[in-house]
Protein backbone atom coordinates (compact mmCIF):
# COMPACT_ATOMS: atom_id res chain seq x y z
CA UNK A 1 0.00 0.00 0.00
CA UNK A 2 2.79 2.80 0.82
CA UNK A 3 4.19 1.74 -2.78
CA UNK A 4 1.17 2.79 -3.98
CA UNK A 5 0.88 5.54 -2.30
CA UNK A 6 4.50 6.43 -3.21
CA UNK A 7 3.60 6.18 -6.42
CA UNK A 8 0.72 8.56 -6.82
CA UNK A 9 2.77 11.26 -4.80
CA UNK A 10 5.52 10.87 -7.70
CA UNK A 11 2.80 11.14 -10.68
CA UNK A 12 1.32 13.93 -8.70
CA UNK A 13 4.58 15.83 -8.65
CA UNK A 14 5.35 15.08 -12.32
CA UNK A 15 2.05 16.32 -13.71
CA UNK A 16 2.77 19.62 -11.37
CA UNK A 17 6.13 19.89 -13.05
CA UNK A 18 4.56 19.54 -16.34
CA UNK A 19 1.81 21.78 -16.27
CA UNK A 20 4.23 24.56 -14.78
CA UNK A 21 7.04 23.89 -17.43
CA UNK A 22 4.36 24.05 -20.20
CA UNK A 23 2.86 27.32 -18.30
CA UNK A 24 6.04 29.20 -18.17
CA UNK A 25 7.58 28.01 -21.51
CA UNK A 26 3.80 29.72 -23.14
CA UNK A 27 4.06 32.67 -21.06
CA UNK A 28 7.83 33.09 -22.40
CA UNK A 29 6.46 32.60 -26.00
CA UNK A 30 4.04 35.64 -25.17
CA UNK A 31 6.66 38.03 -23.98
CA UNK A 32 9.72 36.74 -26.02
CA UNK A 33 8.71 35.21 -29.53
CA UNK A 34 11.43 33.75 -31.44
CA UNK A 35 9.49 34.06 -34.57
CA UNK A 36 11.38 37.24 -36.20
CA UNK A 37 8.71 40.11 -37.54
CA UNK A 38 7.87 40.03 -41.79
CA UNK A 39 7.44 43.10 -43.49
CA UNK A 40 6.25 42.74 -47.32
CA UNK A 41 7.31 44.91 -49.66
CA UNK A 42 5.32 45.46 -52.79
CA UNK A 43 7.14 47.87 -55.94
CA UNK A 44 5.85 49.01 -59.16
CA UNK A 45 8.99 47.07 -61.05
CA UNK A 46 11.61 44.43 -60.22
CA UNK A 47 14.18 46.05 -62.77
CA UNK A 48 15.28 49.65 -63.15
CA UNK A 49 18.02 51.37 -60.73
CA UNK A 50 15.13 53.51 -58.67
CA UNK A 51 13.82 50.54 -57.62
CA UNK A 52 16.61 48.57 -56.72
CA UNK A 53 17.70 51.06 -55.07
CA UNK A 54 14.40 50.95 -52.69
CA UNK A 55 15.23 47.41 -52.46
CA UNK A 56 18.51 47.71 -51.12
CA UNK A 57 17.69 50.56 -48.57
CA UNK A 58 14.78 48.07 -47.15
CA UNK A 59 16.94 44.95 -47.10
CA UNK A 60 19.47 47.21 -45.44
CA UNK A 61 16.33 47.82 -42.74
CA UNK A 62 15.43 44.37 -42.42
CA UNK A 63 19.25 43.05 -41.90
CA UNK A 64 19.58 45.94 -39.04
CA UNK A 65 16.28 45.46 -37.19
CA UNK A 66 16.46 41.17 -38.02
CA UNK A 67 13.14 41.06 -40.22
CA UNK A 68 12.46 38.94 -42.80
CA UNK A 69 11.19 41.04 -45.94
CA UNK A 70 9.27 39.73 -48.82
CA UNK A 71 9.73 41.19 -51.70
CA UNK A 72 7.45 41.65 -54.92
CA UNK A 73 7.11 43.47 -58.10
CA UNK A 74 5.61 43.14 -61.65
CA UNK A 75 7.93 43.10 -64.58
CA UNK A 76 7.00 46.66 -66.01
CA UNK A 77 6.22 49.61 -63.64
CA UNK A 78 2.60 50.35 -65.46
CA UNK A 79 1.31 46.85 -64.85
CA UNK A 80 -0.86 48.04 -61.93
CA UNK A 81 -2.78 44.36 -62.46
CA UNK A 82 -0.18 42.12 -62.27
CA UNK A 83 0.54 43.73 -58.83
CA UNK A 84 -3.28 43.61 -57.99
CA UNK A 85 -2.01 40.38 -58.19
CA UNK A 86 0.67 40.29 -55.99
CA UNK A 87 -0.87 41.95 -53.39
CA UNK A 88 -3.20 38.77 -53.14
CA UNK A 89 0.12 36.92 -53.55
CA UNK A 90 1.65 38.79 -50.75
CA UNK A 91 -1.48 37.80 -48.30
CA UNK A 92 -1.53 34.59 -48.74
CA UNK A 93 2.07 34.17 -48.13
CA UNK A 94 1.97 36.85 -44.84
CA UNK A 95 3.01 39.36 -43.18
CA UNK A 96 3.11 41.25 -39.84
CA UNK A 97 3.27 44.90 -41.81
CA UNK A 98 2.92 45.61 -45.58
CA UNK A 99 5.08 48.72 -47.73
CA UNK A 100 3.70 49.47 -50.87
CA UNK A 101 4.26 51.14 -53.45
CA UNK A 102 0.51 51.48 -55.61
CA UNK A 103 0.59 51.68 -59.25
CA UNK A 104 -3.00 53.23 -58.97
CA UNK A 105 -5.40 53.72 -56.42
CA UNK A 106 -7.55 50.84 -57.01
CA UNK A 107 -3.40 48.17 -55.92
CA UNK A 108 -3.81 50.63 -52.50
CA UNK A 109 -7.55 49.81 -52.46
CA UNK A 110 -6.89 45.99 -53.17
CA UNK A 111 -4.35 45.81 -50.44
CA UNK A 112 -6.70 47.84 -47.95
CA UNK A 113 -9.38 45.05 -48.58
CA UNK A 114 -7.26 42.12 -47.99
CA UNK A 115 -5.16 43.68 -44.96
CA UNK A 116 -6.54 42.73 -41.52
CA UNK A 117 -7.33 46.28 -39.57
CA UNK A 118 -4.33 45.68 -36.81
CA UNK A 119 -1.89 45.18 -39.94
CA UNK A 120 -0.01 48.61 -40.59
CA UNK A 121 0.24 49.54 -44.05
CA UNK A 122 2.52 52.00 -45.32
CA UNK A 123 2.60 53.74 -48.91
CA UNK A 124 5.90 54.60 -50.83
CA UNK A 125 6.34 57.09 -53.77
CA UNK A 126 2.46 57.21 -54.37
CA UNK A 127 0.95 60.80 -52.83
CA UNK A 128 -2.40 60.38 -51.41
CA UNK A 129 -2.87 59.37 -48.21
CA UNK A 130 -6.05 57.04 -46.96
CA UNK A 131 -7.28 56.96 -43.24
CA UNK A 132 -6.10 53.13 -43.70
CA UNK A 133 -2.56 53.95 -44.79
CA UNK A 134 -0.06 54.47 -41.25
CA UNK A 135 2.05 56.48 -43.21
CA UNK A 136 3.42 58.08 -46.56
CA UNK A 137 6.78 58.15 -47.17
CA UNK A 138 8.85 59.51 -50.23
CA UNK A 139 9.26 62.58 -52.22
CA UNK A 140 7.19 65.43 -51.72
CA UNK A 141 6.88 66.32 -55.17
CA UNK A 142 4.93 69.92 -54.94
CA UNK A 143 8.51 71.10 -53.86
CA UNK A 144 10.27 69.03 -57.01
CA UNK A 145 8.09 70.57 -59.79
CA UNK A 146 9.02 73.98 -57.54
CA UNK A 147 12.97 73.24 -57.58
CA UNK A 148 12.94 71.94 -61.26
CA UNK A 149 11.16 74.88 -62.47
CA UNK A 150 13.75 77.15 -60.10
CA UNK A 151 16.44 75.65 -61.69
CA UNK A 152 14.74 75.96 -65.24
CA UNK A 153 14.22 80.12 -64.60
CA UNK A 154 18.10 80.04 -64.36
CA UNK A 155 19.06 78.40 -67.18
CA UNK A 156 17.26 80.64 -69.32
CA UNK A 157 18.20 83.80 -68.02
CA UNK A 158 15.15 83.96 -66.22
CA UNK A 159 13.04 85.41 -69.13
CA UNK A 160 11.25 83.36 -71.59
CA UNK A 161 9.03 80.59 -72.66
CA UNK A 162 8.84 77.27 -71.06
CA UNK A 163 7.67 74.11 -71.90
CA UNK A 164 5.78 71.41 -69.15
CA UNK A 165 5.80 67.78 -70.83
CA UNK A 166 5.10 64.57 -68.91
CA UNK A 167 3.24 60.87 -68.51
CA UNK A 168 0.51 59.97 -66.55
CA UNK A 169 -1.74 62.97 -66.56
CA UNK A 170 -4.10 61.70 -63.18
CA UNK A 171 -1.42 60.83 -61.34
CA UNK A 172 -1.14 62.43 -58.20
CA UNK A 173 2.89 62.88 -58.21
CA UNK A 174 2.84 64.36 -61.73
CA UNK A 175 -0.01 66.70 -60.73
CA UNK A 176 2.01 67.85 -57.32
CA UNK A 177 4.59 68.25 -59.29
CA UNK A 178 2.88 70.81 -62.30
CA UNK A 179 1.44 72.31 -59.09
CA UNK A 180 4.74 73.53 -57.67
CA UNK A 181 5.70 74.28 -61.50
CA UNK A 182 3.18 76.58 -61.85
CA UNK A 183 2.82 78.46 -58.50
CA UNK A 184 6.99 79.46 -59.35
CA UNK A 185 5.76 80.75 -62.41
CA UNK A 186 2.28 82.90 -61.12
CA UNK A 187 5.96 84.85 -59.00
CA UNK A 188 7.82 85.29 -62.08
CA UNK A 189 6.21 87.63 -64.79
CA UNK A 190 9.24 87.39 -66.79
CA UNK A 191 8.61 83.68 -67.57
CA UNK A 192 5.48 82.16 -69.19
CA UNK A 193 4.57 78.72 -69.76
CA UNK A 194 3.31 77.20 -73.06
CA UNK A 195 0.44 74.93 -72.69
CA UNK A 196 1.04 71.66 -71.08
CA UNK A 197 1.18 68.36 -72.79
CA UNK A 198 0.77 64.52 -70.99
CA UNK A 199 0.94 61.78 -73.51
CA UNK A 200 1.08 58.15 -73.03
CA UNK A 201 4.24 56.13 -71.19
CA UNK A 202 5.83 55.21 -75.04
CA UNK A 203 8.88 56.73 -76.15
CA UNK A 204 7.63 57.11 -79.65
CA UNK A 205 4.52 59.10 -78.30
CA UNK A 206 6.89 61.21 -76.48
CA UNK A 207 9.29 62.26 -79.71
CA UNK A 208 6.10 63.12 -81.60
CA UNK A 209 4.82 65.40 -78.57
CA UNK A 210 8.24 67.08 -78.02
CA UNK A 211 8.98 67.66 -82.03
CA UNK A 212 4.83 69.15 -82.14
CA UNK A 213 5.55 70.95 -78.85
CA UNK A 214 8.33 72.55 -80.49
CA UNK A 215 7.10 73.17 -83.69
CA UNK A 216 3.70 75.26 -82.08
CA UNK A 217 6.00 77.26 -79.84
CA UNK A 218 9.45 78.00 -82.11
CA UNK A 219 10.59 80.43 -79.04
CA UNK A 220 10.42 77.62 -76.98
CA UNK A 221 14.29 78.02 -74.31
CA UNK A 222 13.46 75.15 -71.84
CA UNK A 223 11.08 71.59 -71.43
CA UNK A 224 10.51 70.34 -67.76
CA UNK A 225 10.15 66.65 -67.54
CA UNK A 226 7.90 65.34 -65.18
CA UNK A 227 9.53 61.86 -64.73
CA UNK A 228 12.09 59.62 -66.05
CA UNK A 229 11.05 58.59 -68.98
CA UNK A 230 9.56 61.66 -70.38
CA UNK A 231 12.77 63.14 -69.78
CA UNK A 232 14.53 60.48 -71.85
CA UNK A 233 12.03 60.59 -74.73
CA UNK A 234 12.53 64.54 -74.52
CA UNK A 235 16.23 64.17 -74.62
CA UNK A 236 15.90 62.43 -77.67
CA UNK A 237 14.05 64.23 -79.53
CA UNK A 238 15.81 67.56 -79.12
CA UNK A 239 18.93 65.99 -79.92
CA UNK A 240 17.55 64.82 -83.55
CA UNK A 241 16.38 68.20 -84.29
CA UNK A 242 19.62 69.42 -83.32
CA UNK A 243 18.43 71.82 -80.76
CA UNK A 244 20.43 70.83 -77.74
CA UNK A 245 22.43 74.06 -77.17
CA UNK A 246 19.37 75.91 -77.57
CA UNK A 247 16.43 74.33 -75.54
CA UNK A 248 17.47 73.75 -71.93
CA UNK A 249 16.00 70.46 -70.45
CA UNK A 250 15.49 69.77 -66.72
CA UNK A 251 14.81 66.27 -66.10
CA UNK A 252 13.08 63.85 -62.98
CA UNK A 253 15.47 61.07 -61.66
CA UNK A 254 18.43 59.66 -62.38
CA UNK A 255 18.62 56.36 -64.90
CA UNK A 256 21.84 55.61 -66.63
CA UNK A 257 20.62 57.62 -69.96
CA UNK A 258 19.44 60.54 -68.65
CA UNK A 259 23.03 60.65 -66.75
CA UNK A 260 24.77 60.21 -70.03
CA UNK A 261 22.37 63.34 -71.55
CA UNK A 262 23.98 65.18 -68.64
CA UNK A 263 27.12 64.37 -68.72
CA UNK A 264 27.37 65.38 -72.27
CA UNK A 265 24.67 68.32 -72.02
CA UNK A 266 21.64 67.40 -73.64
CA UNK A 267 20.29 67.51 -69.92
CA UNK A 268 20.67 70.79 -68.15
CA UNK A 269 19.91 69.51 -64.73
CA UNK A 270 17.68 66.75 -63.46
CA UNK A 271 16.09 66.49 -59.94
CA UNK A 272 16.96 63.12 -58.08
CA UNK A 273 14.69 61.31 -55.41
CA UNK A 274 15.86 59.21 -52.69
CA UNK A 275 14.69 55.54 -52.80
CA UNK A 276 17.06 54.00 -50.31
CA UNK A 277 15.88 56.37 -47.76
CA UNK A 278 12.34 55.39 -48.67
CA UNK A 279 12.71 51.26 -48.58
CA UNK A 280 14.86 52.00 -45.36
CA UNK A 281 12.33 54.12 -43.78
CA UNK A 282 9.46 52.22 -45.04
CA UNK A 283 10.27 48.99 -43.49
CA UNK A 284 11.67 50.88 -39.84
CA UNK A 285 8.04 52.61 -39.51
CA UNK A 286 6.78 49.62 -40.66
CA UNK A 287 8.01 47.39 -38.18
CA UNK A 288 7.15 50.36 -35.30
CA UNK A 289 3.50 50.38 -36.38
CA UNK A 290 3.36 46.62 -35.77
CA UNK A 291 4.38 47.14 -32.29
CA UNK A 292 1.89 49.57 -31.49
CA UNK A 293 4.30 52.27 -31.91
CA UNK A 294 3.57 55.91 -32.96
CA UNK A 295 4.80 56.87 -36.75
CA UNK A 296 4.70 60.12 -38.61
CA UNK A 297 2.34 60.02 -40.65
CA UNK A 298 3.94 61.89 -43.77
CA UNK A 299 7.95 61.49 -44.16
CA UNK A 300 10.06 63.55 -46.77
CA UNK A 301 12.47 61.80 -47.84
CA UNK A 302 14.30 64.92 -49.87
CA UNK A 303 15.25 65.66 -53.51
CA UNK A 304 18.36 67.14 -54.57
CA UNK A 305 19.09 69.11 -58.10
CA UNK A 306 22.31 67.74 -60.07
CA UNK A 307 23.68 69.37 -62.79
CA UNK A 308 27.80 68.98 -64.77
CA UNK A 309 28.92 71.11 -61.93
CA UNK A 310 28.16 69.06 -58.69
CA UNK A 311 27.00 65.38 -60.53
CA UNK A 312 30.49 64.41 -59.88
CA UNK A 313 30.87 65.72 -56.10
CA UNK A 314 31.51 62.41 -53.82
CA UNK A 315 28.24 63.30 -51.91
CA UNK A 316 26.28 63.14 -55.38
CA UNK A 317 28.20 60.02 -56.52
CA UNK A 318 26.91 58.03 -53.53
CA UNK A 319 22.88 58.73 -54.67
CA UNK A 320 23.57 58.69 -58.17
CA UNK A 321 25.22 55.58 -57.64
CA UNK A 322 24.23 53.66 -54.43
CA UNK A 323 25.59 50.18 -55.78
CA UNK A 324 28.97 51.12 -56.55
CA UNK A 325 31.46 50.50 -54.05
Amino acid sequence: MGTIKQYALYTLLVMVAVTTFYSCESRMDESHPDKKKTVALIVRMKHGDYWRTVKLGAEMAAKEYDLNLNFYAPDYEEDSQSQMELVRQATLDGYDALVVAPSDDRVLQEAIGLTKSRVPIITLDAEGQLPEVNSYIGTDNYDMGKKACEKMIQLIGKKGHIALVGTGRSSANAMSREKGVRDVIAQDKQVELVPVDYVQLDKKLIGELTRELIRHNPGVKGIIALDASTSIGVAEEVEKMGLQSSIKIVAIDSPPEVLEYLQEGGISATIIQKPFSMGYLGVKYALDASEGKQVPGRVDTGTKVIDRENMFWSENQKLLFPFVK
